[in-house]
């Protein structure tokens, strides 16, 4: 699935299809989870209750896999999003086009389970804590899409996602590399201190 620089994407949980042709989930939600798992090093994310808060959702799509055809959108009223104290919960009416109704059996046959959102985050909308190695993302600048996804990404290979680790790897990396360095040269200077008492 192609990816648009500069925005991040994030698989989340379980679509369901419902009698009505609507398919509800959530393209988002709070609870914190797994971003990558890098030299053996779990790297958290977690959105913030109030990220949505003053996000622009004007007129987001739903699309499949993020491209191409659009499925529901807001302005005709066949997408509603809603936050609620889970997360971002869609719902979706596909019962306009045969297009559409075609997503809606796929869904509810089981073969595509899963949603996901494109969106990018607002200047200074993120913390990164590195004693619990988790990324707290505070405000989201503009939600773009949300997605029923085929396979969803394995967030440790987003673009996003690693660009964002990639730095942070480095730093903590950099912190080591100088706290063992400090730790040899105390070593050599209380071994130094020892042969001076003799």
């Amino acid at each position: 699935m192609p990816r648009v620089a500069g925005r991040e994407y994030r698989d989340m949980q379980p679509m369901q299809a419902a009698e009505d042709m609507k398919v509800r989930g959530y393209a988002s939600t709070f609870e914190k989870y797994v971003l990558a798992r890098i030299e053996g090093v779990d790297y958290y994310e977690q959105i913030d209750p109030h990220a949505f808060d003053k996000a622009d959702m004007a007129d987001v799509i739903m699309q499949y896999d993020h491209e191409g055809r659009v499925y529901a959108r807001q302005s005709n009223g066949t997408l509603f999003l809603n936050v609620d104290e889970r997360g971002l919960a869609v719902e979706a009416d596909l019962s306009k086009t045969a297009t559409q109704r075609g997503l809606y059996e796929d869904i509810k046959a089981g073969l595509i389970t899963k949603m996901s959102f494109a969106f990018t985050i607002a200047e200074g909308g993120d913390d990164y804590d590195p004693k619990t190695h988790t990324r707290t993302i505070y405000a989201i600048r503009k939600v773009f899409d949300v997605s029923a996804v085929s396979i969803p990404a394995n967030p440790g290979t987003d673009i996003s996602a690693r660009s964002f680790l990639d730095g942070v790897i480095e730093a903590e990396r950099a912190e080591r590399l100088r706290a063992e360095e400090r730790a040899q040269q105390r070593a050599k200077l209380l071994l130094k201190l020892k042969l001076m008492e003799r």
